[in-house]
């Protein structure tokens, strides 16, 4: 062989290596969109929000699956999970019914439910947050609660321009009159059976079963009573 010939082929050899990196990179990315995770079932979508409903059966586990907004979830029935985010070592978290938290986005992770039972929650993808991130809020306050006969409404955090707040509602009580100035996402924590009073309309019933939403125009003003014979817990998440 002439030592042209052999000078190529070591060269080729010494190339392998970086030839191989992109493949082996494109390889070794496994995350997935939101939208092609299989637990994840997209419900909702508009201007303002992406909604998909979440169940993961007993011991198992979602795909790698990478959030790029920021986002709002509500649990339905208590939970038990792993949650594995990439580059990081896994976090044990257990979470009660009802339980509603913020988390930011742009980052990939496993949902290991390590419970008996379906790990089911609502995850609302807030789709403004890049603009909204560093505004001025328009909400009065942060952090707050409303009482009244038979229920209560807590404000329970605000973030990215929006407040997310949880009512919950006795037999027979009612919210008493308030003004919705722009749209709101309701999600059903327990089974609701509702009636709305719009001033200058006729009443209006709503049942909702949990984990059911509901998205809801502004420029209203209305009173709400639970019309059922159980106490009603719901979450709204207002723009």
């Amino acid at each position: 062989m002439s030592s042209f010939a052999t000078t190529r082929t070591l060269f080729f050899f010494l190339l392998i290596p970086f030839l191989l990196v992109p493949f082996l990179a494109a390889q070794t990315t496994t995350d997935v969109e939101i939208t092609a995770e299989p637990s994840h079932h997209l419900a909702l979508e508009n201007e303002y929000v992406r909604v998909f409903k979440v169940e993961v059966p007993a011991h198992a586990a979602t795909l790698m699956h990478r959030h790029r907004h920021d986002y709002v979830y509500v649990t339905l029935g208590d939970a038990h999970l792993s949650n594995e985010v990439e580059g990081k070592p896994p976090v044990d978290v257990k979470l009660a019914d009802g339980d509603t938290r913020f988390v930011p986005g742009d980052f990939a992770h496993v949902a290991r439910n390590l419970s008996d039972q379906p790990f089911r929650n609502v995850t609302i993808e807030l789709l403004q947050d890049e603009k909204l991130r560093h505004a001025d809020s328009h909400w009065p306050e942060e952090a707050g609660e409303k009482t009244f006969p038979g229920g209560r409404i807590k404000t329970l955090f605000v973030k990215d321009g929006v407040r997310v707040s949880e009512t919950t509602l006795e037999p027979g009580a009612v919210v008493p009159s308030h003004h919705h100035n722009g749209p709101h996402l309701l999600v059903a924590v327990s089974d609701l059976d509702l009636r709305s009073d719009v001033e200058g309309r006729a009443p209006a019933l709503a049942k909702f079963k949990s984990g059911e939403i509901k998205w809801l125009p502004g420029g209203y003003t209305h009173t709400v009573t639970n019309v059922g014979k159980s106490p009603a817990r719901l979450v709204t998440v207002e723009f």
